[in-house]
Formats: structure tokens, C-alpha cells, sequence
């Protein structure tokens, strides 16, 4: 299923869903421009929600490793929300698990943002 991905910006926190298999195709040079965009204007957050994410491919990981270092080259933070159980699988066995702050869901993390402000 191709990847297509909405966003939303709430004040310095930026949203991207996502839909479909995280391949890494035509999308993700377009979601690793957008990220670079965001860095530009200022933006510390941004939130990737999974939830509608079934697979994510060895490039799909890699976008992911991408965006995380542009983010944390500025000083900001990305962070992966409601993964699949198969998604969680994935970060486990590439240990990668340790790397990305992984939340349960858009709304867990405004819970955490809203409560740290």
C-alpha cells in the first residue's frame, strides 16, 4: 500500500500521520524536505504517528534515522507515536528502539507536552 502522510502544526509541534507501507519510494525524499523545511523556520518537535503504518522496509528505516539526526542536529526532538505491534517488533530486533522516543499515541504525547509546559 503506497505511503501518504497528512500533518498538522500545533504552535512549535509539527504532526505528520502516516498511512500505508513506509518504504521509502518517491514519499520519502518529499517527508525528508518537509522536515528540512520545518528545521529552518524554527521547529523543535516533530511527531510521526504510525498508527496507520503495516510495514516499514530497511529504507523506511533509514528515512526514519534521517529525520531523527536533522531534528537533533538543531537541538530538537522527533518522536514516533502508536506503533504497530509489528513496528514495534522492528525497532526491537534493530535496537533501534533505544534511539527513538517511542510513544504509544498523538494523544499520550500531548498528555506528556501539556504536562512539561
Amino acid at each position: 500500500m503506497k505511503l501518504h502522510f497528512s500533518e498538522r502544526k500545533e504552535g512549535q509541534i509539527h504532526y505528520l500521520f502516516m498511512e500505508g507501507d513506509l518504504i521509502g519510494e518517491e514519499v520519502g525524499p518529499r517527508i525528508a524536505e518537509l522536515v528540512s523545511d520545518l528545521v529552518e523556520v524554527g521547529i523543535k518537535t516533530v511527531v510521526i504517528d504510525l498508527e496507520k503504518v503495516r510495514y516499514i522496509s530497511s529504507s523506511g528505516l533509514g528515512l526514519l534515522i534521517t529525520l531523527l539526526t536533522k531534528m537533533k542536529n538543531v537541538g530538537g526532538e522527533l518522536v514516533l507515536t502508536a506503533p504497530s505491534e509489528h513496528v514495534k517488533k522492528l525497532l526491537l530486533i534493530t535496537k533501534l528502539n533505544g534511539i527513538f522516543t517511542v510513544i504509544e499515541s498523538v494523544k499520550e504525547f500531548n498528555l506528556r507536552a501539556n504536562s512539561n509546559s
